[in-house]
């Protein structure tokens, strides 16, 4: 299962014949190059071999389409290179990326990677407190922006010291500089640097769900540590015809690395389109227009998605999702309505890709997270490191080894070393396994419910509560109780045109029902909308500390 060169054939596949799922587990060994870069397996290569293959469908705000072809993204690319070194930026610098889906996104990836320098993607919606951390815990040395957040940028410039440049892509005044401009009169490529799959490639930060946001320092050969979810989690990715898109924004680990990266890293068109707020009849529109086979879509737009009328003619052929649980009323609308199973996914922005459910190599079982992917050893741990009875919880972990594993946390060796128990990466995830190895989640260490001796995970809860044909989506957090020292509450999102009248006794008792009563919330809130992380997360510590 060596990773060989590429032609346009599709012979970088790991799994070129499939077979049972444990099987395909023991069979399975990874083969990492000592020299490996993204930008070269996921442009140049392809650019050598095939340069007018199709890399990108970009989708503008006034309906066009421009497809970008991997040799324009290498000569794109190359240039951006070329002008970072010449403004002193090399191997080891930080370059932030502070753009919506689209080219520009890539080919500054791209540039960074070439130079041996690291990728910092930065999410749009970044106000101005987070983003200069970010900028001045990274000690970001350049940044790509846009017209759209020039001024939160240059209003804080004197907040980050280490930050020499900002590129543009819109007019702007100096010194800022011009992007397309400087691609466009540069001359020559840059120098082929020699690039090894531990060095560092991109850094993406951690959500900030359980204390300030961290640096999480990825090396090349990440990359590689992605491709058996997409292969498997996909059926049999990539086929002939396919099309990759998601909406999510591709500064998250999922939008950059469960689809946008691999697309190109097999050739597949990839689609972006930016979306300022997702809305799911755009979204069938995109799907059936461009013809996009598979999706990664986040739960939160699936939830929106199954609200709304589906067309008929698409052509999906799978659908993966990870951030939250899904239930199993969510599943069956996939295959009944989407004609394409959805498939959940586990990670962490430290290692991502873990556990998957593939319809297409194993039985489902809804409610759980599937079983762990080829090439990744994960575990249930009890308090004493030791793997927990099948049916108790205990926290998620998984063992050194996967190239998915993150190098460190940047600039925090305390933080990194406490995140590993020996050989063992601790997610703070707490989960369960069944005696054929799935993995149920339970709920993050911090959002257990104890409740009168229950530990009682929200994540069960929440998937019934949005099983409810009014329910777009739902949260439950633990509140403070004399007796039972808490008890379940939960907050609601209800779809346009559903009546409140009776809905909050019925959503009690359907939990009761459907669960158990002892985890049925004792109250349930409706709202407009939920407190989000940027990655579409609930962020269930805010609804706590109200």
């Amino acid at each position: 299962m060596a990773t060989r060169r590429a032609t346009p054939g599709g012979e970088r596949r790991l799994f070129a014949e499939t077979a049972d799922w444990a099987t395909m587990r023991a069979r399975f060994r990874w083969a990492v190059p000592d020299q490996f870069s993204i930008a070269e397996r996921c442009c140049d290569s392809w650019a050598a071999e095939a340069p007018d293959r199709t890399a990108l469908v970009a989708l503008d705000d006034q309906g066009g389409r421009h497809d970008w072809s991997y040799g324009a993204l290498k000569r794109a690319s190359d240039g951006l290179a070329l002008a970072f070194a010449a403004a002193g930026i090399g191997r080891g610098d930080r370059i932030g990326i502070l753009l919506p889906q689209g080219p520009a996104v890539l080919i500054t990836h791209f540039a960074a990677m070439k130079l041996g320098a690291i990728a910092l993607p930065l999410f749009t919606l970044f106000g101005p407190d987070a983003l200069a951390f970010r900028l001045a815990d990274s000690g970001a040395r350049a940044v790509v922006s846009d017209g759209a957040n020039l001024d939160k940028l240059m209003a804080l410039r004197s907040d980050c010291p280490d930050l020499a440049a900002i590129w543009c892509l819109d007019p702007a005044p100096v010194p800022v500089r011009a992007f397309w401009g400087d691609i466009e009169a540069a001359r020559g490529v840059p120098e082929r640097l020699a690039i090894g799959a531990e060095d560092p490639a991109v850094m993406i930060y951690t959500s900030g769900t359980t204390g300030p946001p961290k640096g999480c320092l990825h090396a090349h050969r990440f990359l590689l540590g992605h491709l058996p979810s997409m292969e498997l989690t996909h059926e049999g990715f990539p086929r002939p015809g396919a099309c990759g898109w998601t909406p999510a924004d591709w500064a998250w680990i999922g939008g950059l690395m469960d689809m946008a990266m691999p697309c190109l890293y097999y050739g597949v068109p990839l689609v972006s389109r930016r979306m300022r707020r997702f809305d799911p009849e755009e979204a069938y529109r995109l799907i059936r227009d461009t013809g996009a086979t598979n999706l990664f879509l986040p739960p939160t737009a699936l939830k929106m998605m199954r609200a709304a009328p589906v067309p008929a003619g698409l052509g999906l052929r799978a659908v993966s999702s990870g951030g939250e649980a899904l239930g199993a009323d969510l599943l069956d609308w996939g295959r009944e309505a989407l004609g394409a199973p959805i498939n959940e996914l586990y990670g962490q922005t430290e290692c991502n890709l873990m556990i998957t459910q593939a319809a297409g190599f194993m039985v489902v079982k809804p409610g759980t997270m599937g079983q762990p992917l080829p090439g990744f050893d994960v575990a249930v741990l009890d308090t004493a490191g030791q793997p927990s009875a099948q049916g108790e919880i205990g926290e998620i972990a998984v063992r050194r080894g996967t190239p998915a594993m993150f190098l460190r946390y940047w600039q925090q060796p305390e933080k990194t070393a406490a995140k590993f128990r020996g050989d063992w990466m601790m997610t703070g995830d707490l989960g369960r396994a069944d005696a054929d190895g799935y993995v149920t989640f339970v709920a993050r260490d911090d959002d257990i419910i104890s409740s009168a001796g229950y530990r009682i995970g929200p994540s069960e809860i929440e998937a019934c509560l949005s099983g409810h044909p009014d329910v777009v989506m739902a949260a439950c957090v633990g509140m403070p109780d004399p007796l039972r020292g808490e008890v379940v509450k939960a907050f609601v999102v209800l779809r346009d045109g559903a009546s409140w009248e009776g809905l909050e006794a019925a959503l009690i008792a359907r939990v009761r029902e459907r669960i158990s009563p002892h985890v049925a919330p004792r109250a349930v809130e409706r709202r407009d909308v939920l407190p989000m992380t940027a990655t579409g997360k609930i962020q269930r510590r805010d609804l706590r500390e109200e």
